[in-house]
Parts: C-alpha cells; structure tokens; sequence
C-alpha cells in the first residue's frame, strides 16, 4: 500500500515538474519573442516610411482589433459603393438609352452641335478650375498621407475589407 502512495505522489510530483518546466518554458518564449510593433518602429525604413509616431489608434487598441476594425468598416463602405454604384450606372445608362431611343423614333431632336459646343466649354471651365483646385488637393493629398502613415493597420485592413466588399 505505501509502494502505491509512493508511486502516486512520484506522479504528482513530476507532473507539476513538467507544469512548471512548460510555464518556465512559456515564460522565456514570451520574453526573447520580440513585439514586432516595437522593433518595426526602431528600424530606419519604418520611420523612414510611416514617420516615428504610429499614430493615436495604434496605441489605444492592438493589431487584431485595429484590422477588425478597418476590415468591417472596409467592408460596409465596398459594399455599399458597390451597390449604390451599380444604381447609379444603371440609371445614368438606362437614361442614355431612353434618350438615343426616343432620339431615333423621333419623339425628341438633339442639337448635336450645341450639345458639342456646350461639351468643349465645360472641358475649358474644368481645366481652369483644376489649376486654381491644386494647391487645395496637394493639402488633402498631404493630410490623407498622414493619415495613412499613422495608422497604417487600420487603413490596411479598411483596404482589405473595402475590396472583400466590392466582391459581396
């Protein structure tokens, strides 16, 4: 009977041996395991490229809740464009064949030469506002980089979810 118990708490014992060694082991994993976040942050092309500050999303929330985040938005926006992209194509197109129609059946005459002047004075007034638009789209251009480069994960998985979206 006292070889039984012996043999018992011989098991015990090695069984929390093997509970600490494995906890141990966890333990030093965790510690040389690096945070990649950090050492992305100390490298040149990453500062370089994304600027020193990660931005204020990625120290509130991890990596995983930063993708969730970005991907179901991306998702929600890609699949409401789609959708409202695909209304608008096929209003505008069934608009333009409802009036080449009545075009040729003759209910409807169209001036195609006014309507090829009126084209060519638009294309003048769109170039003379895109020159005076630049310096106002070089500062949103500046601001959406910004943006992008602080929070770079966010804006991934939005990227991600967007097209994932488009495809729904």
């Amino acid at each position: 009977m006292k070889l039984l118990l012996d043999v018992k708490e011989n098991r015990q014992h090695r069984h929390c041996k093997m509970a600490n060694r494995d906890k141990e082991l966890e333990a030093e994993i965790y510690d040389k395991v690096v945070d990649l976040t950090e050492y992305a942050k100390r490298q040149r092309w990453w500062n370089g490229l994304f600027g020193k500050n990660s931005g204020p999303l990625a120290e509130k929330y991890s990596v995983a809740t930063q993708l969730a985040i970005g991907g179901v938005s991306g998702w929600c926006a890609g699949y409401l464009f789609s959708k409202v992209g695909k209304l608008a194509a096929t209003s505008v197109g069934g608009g333009l064949l409802l009036l080449q129609i009545a075009n040729n059946s003759g209910y409807i005459q169209v001036d195609w030469k006014r309507v090829e002047k009126d084209v060519n004075k638009a294309k003048k007034q769109l170039k003379k506002g895109t020159d005076q638009a630049r310096p106002e789209l070089n500062t949103f251009v500046e601001k959406s980089t910004a943006f992008v480069k602080k929070n770079i994960v966010v804006t991934s998985g939005f990227a991600g979810g967007f097209l994932l979206g488009m495809v729904s």
